[in-house]
Parts: structure tokens; sequence; C-alpha cells
């Protein structure tokens, strides 16, 4: 008999009222709930498809283990530590690369950008370059033509330096490491070296596609004036290898003066930002809920009201006050549960329409965009973190109206 007061509950859901206005009055409830709920698993679910999206730019070019320098710009021996590394269980190949800042000039037109050295025969197999890669020529005969060496632009930096024929000259200065700068002969302090255009890429990821200039290592190590060193050693892992057990192999064998990174960890700026909104547009959705839950408090306080006669006649039977309580406690999270529930198969409906038939597509060119429609991705973990707001409310109001009934059946 302990259950009957969640009987009766069940019954109170879904009995007929006398009064038609507390019929509406729990029906807008129970719709409210279940909009703002579905708010949330929508809202949570876009989030994490522009998490996913920015995922899957980082194959491109983000190695998939970066070792740095903990302090400093460079490793001093970066090519033994190089070797080092190959020979590490799990490494099916590490290369060192060499990146700082410096200036283009092409025709009239130049700018700052950032100047990345690499082995060309083996920054290919760390990344993916050969498949965003734009022009005619092959990844390999555009950084080593026969000539002088080559350089890859980024979409952004080509596009800013005008360059759009291949194999013209490209000028790279960079100001000298040592020595102090002479007034009266500026353009002394600085190295400089011609490279020709081979080739452009974009990897729609904004980091890579801003500036970034790719030359073979021996260029880039002359203008920063570097013999061996590097400002990082990046990684491909062998095929099914660990890449947590691997790294933490790396670490050990590149000691205390290097950092390693995986490939969320080398853009965990971006996806730091994406969970902060996230998780703060979660607490303004909560928010809403939280004041549909007003209309749960007046549907439940008019229903003990209006089951006065029935209170008296269970109190009469031998039911107790906290009995009576109890009864509009589960009133109350079984509302709540039910527009909760209601709002995930509503939200989950809507994201896999969106996920399957694009319904709500992004403002602008979409030739032009790296996608043109809402992503969406549905995660276990947020549909969790939409129900428990639900089932705190409906546990809050059903405490405010067990009072209320209580008080109501001893007066």
């Amino acid at each position: 008999m302990k259950t009957y007061p969640l009987r009766i509950a069940w019954r109170y859901l879904w009995a007929r009222k006398s009064h038609s206005v507390v019929s509406v009055i729990a029906a807008v409830s129970i719709i409210g709930v279940a909009v703002a709920t579905a708010a949330i698993v929508c809202v949570l679910s876009v989030f994490n498809g522009f998490q996913e999206v920015l995922s899957s730019k980082l194959d491109t070019l983000s190695p998939q283990l970066i070792v740095q320098p903990t302090s400093g710009k460079v490793f001093a021996n970066a090519d033994s530590l190089a070797s080092a590394l190959n020979h590490i269980e799990g490494i099916d190949i590490a290369t060192p690369t060499v990146t700082d800042n410096a200036l283009a000039i092409y025709s009239t037109h130049e700018m700052p950008v950032t100047l990345k050295g690499v082995v060309p025969e083996e920054y290919d197999k760390v990344t993916d370059i050969r498949s965003i890669l734009k022009g005619e020529s092959e990844y390999i005969e555009a950084l080593s033509p026969a000539s002088r060496p080559g350089a890859l632009l980024s979409i952004g930096s080509a596009s800013q330096l005008g360059a759009h024929t291949l194999g013209e000259s490209l000028l790279i200065f960079a100001p000298r490491r040592e020595g102090r700068v002479n007034m009266a002969n500026p353009a002394n302090s600085f190295l400089r070296d011609s490279v020709t255009f081979s080739g452009y890429f974009q990897s729609q990821h904004s980091q890579f596609d801003q500036d970034l200039i790719i030359v073979p290592i021996e260029v880039a190590r002359d203008l920063f004036q570097y013999d061996s060193e590097a400002s990082a050693v990046e990684l491909r892992l062998k095929s099914g290898a660990d890449i947590t057990a691997t790294a933490e192999k790396v670490r050990l064998a590149a000691g205390p003066g290097a950092i390693v990174k995986d490939r969320l960890q080398q853009q965990e700026i971006n996806f730091r930002m994406i969970k902060i909104e996230k998780w703060v547009t979660f607490l303004l959705l909560f928010f809403i809920l939280l004041i549909a839950s007003f209309n749960l408090i007046s549907t439940l306080s008019m229903l003990v009201l209006e089951k006065q006669k029935s209170l008296r006649t269970l109190r009469n039977l031998g039911a107790t006050p906290s009995a009576t309580a109890s009864i509009f406690r589960w009133e109350s999270l079984l509302v709540a549960l039910l527009g909760g529930i209601s709002g995930l198969i509503l939200g989950i409906g809507l994201c896999l329409m969106q996920q399957h038939f694009g319904l709500i597509r992004l403002n602008g060119d979409p030739s032009a965009m790296i996608i043109d429609t809402y992503p969406v991705k549905v995660v276990m973990t947020d549909l969790v973190a939409a129900i428990v707001p639900v089932v705190v409310i409906g546990l809050f109001t059903g405490w405010i109206a067990g009072r209320f009934a209580r008080s109501r059946s001893t007066g």
C-alpha cells in the first residue's frame, strides 16, 4: 500500500478536471517544460556539431602528436630528438619543423606571415597536405623545384599578396637574431631569401589559411639563423597505436624540457571557447526552464484546491498529512518528467531531421563556406544534462505543492 500516493497521483494526472482551466494550465506547464527541454537538446547538439566540424578540419595540417619546448622558441638539437623519437614503439615518423614570423613580398604587395619550414619528404606523411594542395604542381615538386626552393602559400596569404601566377619569385625577410639594429642601414638588419611560388593550399581552418607559408626547412633555418634547431617535432603514429600510451612514451623520451600535445590540445583555446559558450547557453536555457516551472506550481496549487473533497475523504480513511503531501510531490515529478521526456523526444527528432535534411541553413554564399547547414551531433551526456534540471525542478515544485496540500488537508 506504500505505492498508493503514486497511483493516486497518476490518476490525478490523467483524470478529467472539473474546471477546464486547470487542464489548460496543466497542458501549458507540460508544453513549456517540453519546449525548454527540446531547446536545450537542440542547442547543445549544435555546439557538438560545430566542435566535430572543427575537429575534422584539424586532420589536414595538425599532426597526431607534436612535441614543443616548454621554454624558448626552439629545441637545441631537434634533429637528434626527432631521430630518437622515431625509434619509439608506435611512432611511424617524427619530423622537425621550424616556425617563426617573417615578412613576405610579392610584386608590389607585402604582408607579415607565419613561415614554416618542413622536411618535404616527411611533412606530407605527418599531415594530409596533399589533399588540400591546389595548383598544377605535385607536392614534392612544389617544395623542391629544380631551380630554387619552392613555397606553398595558404589561401589567405596568396590572396593578400595578390599571388596568382605559379613560378614567380617571392621574397622572404626575417630579422637577424643577433646583433644590433643599424639605424643608418636598417635593411642590413634583415636576412632575405627568394623562393618560388609553387602552389597554394586551403585547409578550411583560419589558423592555417590566414597567413601561413610553407618552405623547405633549410630555407627557414637559414633565415632564422638556426643549424639543427627546430620549433617542434611533429609525429604520426602507426596504425592501431594507442595515442595516449604513445604520447606518454614520447613525453618520457623528450624529457622535462618538452611538452607533448595531441590534436585537441593543439587547439585547446578554440575547443575551450566552444565548451564555455555551450554551457553558458545551457545555463540561460536552464533559467528559461526555471521560469516555465512557475506554471507547474500554479497548476499543482489549483489541483490541490480542486481536490479538497478527495483529500478530506482520504483523511477520513486514515491517510496521514505526509501521505497527502506525497501525492502532490509525485504529481509534480510526473508532470515534469512527462514534459521532460516529451522534450527529449522532440529535441532528438528535430536534431535527426536537421542532420539528414539540413532544414536550417547558414546565411552566406554556400560555395564560400565549409558547411551550409547547422551541424548537429546528439551526445548522451547532453541528454542527461537536459533531463537532470527537469527532475530537480519537479522535486522542488513538488516540495512546495506538498507543503500546500498538507496545510489544506489539516485545515
